[in-house]
């Protein structure tokens, strides 16, 4: 059996109007997030994130994520990358 190596996260994002840019520049500088994406319609924003574990990928969404000024609601689809 193959066991997961890496926690991978995808947090669909919805800012405050006129944050998106502000906040795609910001989570784009953070290491743990790989990819950022402009969305259209319900959400604003895709990050992906790569994690050692969930419990690591959790702590970057509620701390480094969900307390960005602007920020108004995440939904985290979590997986792993083995």
């Amino acid at each position: 059996m193959v066991m997961p190596s890496m926690a991978i996260g995808y947090v669909l994002i919805v800012t405050a109007p006129t944050k998106e840019h502000e906040i795609y520049s910001t989570l784009s500088d953070l290491d743990e997030i790989v990819e950022v994406h402009p969305l259209f319609g319900q959400y604003d924003l895709i990050a992906k994130i790569e994690a050692k574990n969930l419990n690591i990928l959790g702590d970057i969404v509620v701390n480094k994520i969900r307390n960005l000024p602007g920020v108004v609601e995440t939904k985290t689809l979590p997986g792993c990358k083995v």
